[in-house]
C-alpha cells in the first residue's frame, strides 16, 4: 500500500501542476521554442509547430496583463529601497504592456484584426517591452541578491558553521538566494530571447540560437511552477 500511496501523491502533485494556466503555458513554451530550434528558420515541419504553437500560447494569455497590472499598484514590501521600487513597477508596466498588446498581435494573426501592418508593428513594440520587462526583473533580481547577500552575512558573523544550516532564518535566506539567482539566470537568457525574436542582432542570435536560449528558459519556468512537496509528518 505504501507504494500505491506514494504513487497516488505523485500523481496528485502531476494533477496540481498540469492544472495551472502558466504550467501549460510554459510546457507549449518548451514545445515552441524546442521547435524553432529544430528548425532554425527553415521551411517545414518544426517551423509549423513552432508557429502554431506560438498562436496556441496567446490564447493562455488572455487577459492575463490584469496580473501585472494588479502588482504595479500593489504596494511594495516595507524596507525596500526606491531604486528597487521603481525597477519593479516599470517591470510590471512593461509586462502588462506587453501582454495587452500581445491580446491584439493573436486577433491579426487570426484573421479577426485585418491590418497586417498594425499587427506586425504592435508585435515588435509588444516584443520591446517584454525584453525591458526582462532587463528590469535582471537589475532588480540583481539588488536582491545583494540585500540577501548583506542580511546573510550579518547572520553568519553571529552564527558558528554548524548553527546557520540548522537556523531556520538563514536556511529561508538561503532559499529565497537560490530562487533568486535561478530567475536572475532566467531573466538574462530571456533578454537573449527578445533580441533574437526582434533581430537585433541577426548574425550572432540566430533562430537556433533564440530556440536553444528559450528552450531552456522554459525549462527553468517549469521547474519554477513545480507545486512543493508535501511535508513530511513528525511524530
Amino acid at each position: 500500500m505504501s507504494g500505491l500511496d506514494a504513487a497516488r501523491a505523485e500523481l496528485a502533485l502531476a494533477v496540481l501542476y498540469l492544472n495551472k494556466a502558466e504550467a501549460r503555458d510554459k510546457i507549449c513554451r518548451a514545445i515552441q521554442y524546442g521547435s524553432k530550434f529544430l528548425s532554425n528558420g527553415e521551411p517545414g515541419t518544426a517551423q509549423n509547430v513552432d508557429k502554431t504553437t506560438s498562436l496556441a500560447r496567446k490564447v493562455f494569455r488572455l487577459f492575463k496583463f490584469i496580473n501585472d497590472l494588479h502588482g504595479l499598484i500593489s504596494p511594495s514590501a516595507p524596507g525596500t529601497p526606491l531604486p528597487l521600487i521603481l525597477l519593479g513597477k516599470s517591470k510590471n508596466a512593461l509586462l502588462s504592456t506587453f501582454l495587452f498588446l500581445d491580446q491584439f498581435v493573436w486577433l491579426g494573426r487570426t484573421g479577426i484584426y485585418k491590418n497586417k501592418e498594425r499587427t506586425e508593428l504592435l508585435g515588435r513594440i509588444s516584443l520591446f517591452c517584454w525584453m525591458g520587462s526582462s532587463i528590469c526583473t535582471t537589475l532588480v533580481e540583481i539588488g536582491e541578491l545583494g540585500r540577501l547577500s548583506a542580511s546573510m552575512q550579518k547572520l553568519e558573523k553571529e552564527l558558528t558553521n554548524s548553527e546557520k544550516y540548522k537556523n531556520e532564518q538563514y536556511q529561508s535566506k538561503l532559499q529565497k538566494s537560490n530562487e533568486r539567482s535561478l530567475a536572475l539566470i532566467k531573466a538574462g537568457i530571456d533578454i537573449v530571447v527578445a533580441v533574437g525574436l526582434l533581430q537585433l542582432a541577426p548574425k550572432k542570435v540566430t533562430p537556433r540560437v533564440t530556440g536553444a536560449f528559450g528552450f531552456v528558459s522554459s525549462l527553468i519556468s517549469c521547474y519554477q511552477l513545480l507545486p512543493a512537496p508535501p511535508k513530511a509528518k513528525t511524530s
